[in-house]
């Protein structure tokens, strides 16, 4: 049975159509990656399954049906949402950040223990401990991003655009973590502009064009496509 299924889901912003009737379907302990152009609808799939907009269809998590639940019910049930863009709370402290993304966990000493989990997976945060996450580079904010989407202990996560403004290395380190977190159980939704390096990390992936799924498969068959290579990989 599928973590994660959309079937023939459509999303509208007003009276717009964003999409058109998309199906997918992540199983535990996936990478599923998601590419398309800008503007192809991969963060309106996001925001659909978190319940951020308006859809029709069916989106089951867990086999249950999820598509009439508010978006806190939805990031409770397990599913963590890592937005476009980090969207960290730049005048909180690293420590601080961490702790809103665990808003729901009442457990002191459990909230503890997974800041330390945290930084296990991110050095680089304890070192930025008590500091101002504005005041950090971009990639160290990504890396904040994530790390509070960790702190509900989630049953998968949606990463969308993670390396997006970051310099090379620090993509590559970006990606290494995500392959980290799921060798150590995680399931991941990837929404990835950086096709080439979405799909080498993925199981599988699906391809998405003005808000329509036009390709799905293995990521080592999408990687080899002519036309995949053509359009996102040039």
């Amino acid at each position: 049975m599928s973590l994660l299924e959309l079937n023939r889901v459509q999303a509208y912003y007003g009276g717009i159509e964003a999409l058109k009737g998309i199906s997918l379907t992540v199983g535990e302990g996936e990478i599923v990656t998601l590419i398309g152009s800008n503007g192809a609808g991969k963060s309106t799939t996001l925001k659909s399954i978190c319940g951020q907009v308006k859809t029709s269809g069916e989106i089951r998590f867990k086999g249950e049906a999820i598509s009439s639940w508010l978006p806190h019910q939805i990031a409770a049930s397990g599913i963590a949402h890592v937005p476009e863009g980090r969207r960290i709370f730049p005048k909180l402290t690293v420590k601080e950040n961490l702790e809103v993304g665990a808003f729901s966990v009442k457990d002191k000493a459990l909230v503890k223990e997974r800041i330390e989990q945290a930084f296990a997976y991110f050095p680089r945060l304890k070192e930025r401990y008590r500091q101002a996450g504005g005041t950090m580079s971009g990639g160290e904010q990504q890396m904040l991003a994530i790390a509070r989407g960790l702190m509900m202990k989630p049953d998968i996560l949606l990463l969308d655009e993670p390396s997006m403004g970051l310099a090379p290395v620090l993509v590559d380190q970006i990606f290494e973590i995500i392959q980290e977190l799921n060798a150590s159980g995680m399931t991941i939704l990837l929404v990835e502009q950086n096709a080439y390096h979405a799909l080498q990390i993925a199981d599988r992936g699906y391809v998405i064009q003005t808000g329509e799924i036009t390709m799905q498969g293995k990521a080592s068959s999408l990687i080899a496509d002519e036309q995949v290579k053509e359009s996102y990989l040039a």
